[in-house]
């Protein structure tokens, strides 16, 4: 079986997942910057980085099933449990948001996130064990420091929310290793690129 009907259906739930992120938005009451800010701020800073998350995943699934030649019923199992991972966003967001930041909906949307790259990480294992022996998407990924950087920085954020007394320094750890990773991911896998780039011609 070839990957594009699952390509298309993950780009289709990727879609409605960014859609419904943004329905949860709030509409200002005013026509005032001010009123925005005060209605949908933080809704709107929430929204920008579980929006640029599914960005991440949508590119780097693109790329990675670039590199997949046949899908495989274990591979298609692992797509299904990243996408409902995924499919979790919108809600941990809106909760994170509508709780002002509170420690427990910070704590909820690490561990989503956190449980985002793991599926990712497992769908990609999952590739290279399909393909065998000299495995085109494990040469591109080599040791894949970024994947188990992410872990370690998802799982700092979640145990300073969790542990750290002070709610809001330990929030904002959380936070900020949140956005970290977003950073580190921001700009597309260079790896798959290249070696799709070499396969290609």
């Amino acid at each position: 079986m070839t990957s594009n009907r699952l390509e298309a259906f993950s780009d289709g739930v990727l879609a409605i997942i960014i859609t419904i992120m943004v329905l949860g938005l709030h509409v200002p009451s005013g026509a005032a910057l001010t009123d925005l800010w005060a209605t949908a701020g933080t809704g709107l800073l929430s929204y920008l980085l579980s929006f640029i998350y599914v960005g991440i995943y949508w590119i780097n699934h693109h790329h990675t099933f670039k590199l997949t030649s046949k899908v495989t019923g274990r591979v298609l199992w692992a797509n299904l449990a990243l996408l409902f991972f995924l499919s979790l966003l919108p809600f941990a967001t809106a909760w994170m948001d509508g709780m002002h930041f509170a420690r427990i909906p910070v704590i909820v949307y690490g561990i989503v996130l956190l449980l985002c790259a793991s599926s990712y990480r497992i769908l990609q294992r999952t590739i290279i064990h399909s393909q065998g022996e000299g495995s085109v998407l494990q040469a591109a990924l080599g040791r894949d420091w970024k994947s188990r950087t992410s872990l370690i920085l998802y799982t700092v954020g979640i145990i300073s929310a969790t542990l750290v007394e002070d709610d809001r320094i330990g929030i904002w750890i959380a936070l900020t290793t949140f956005v970290v990773v977003a950073a580190l991911w921001f700009v597309p896998d260079r790896r798959i690129e290249g070696t799709y780039r070499e396969l290609a011609g």
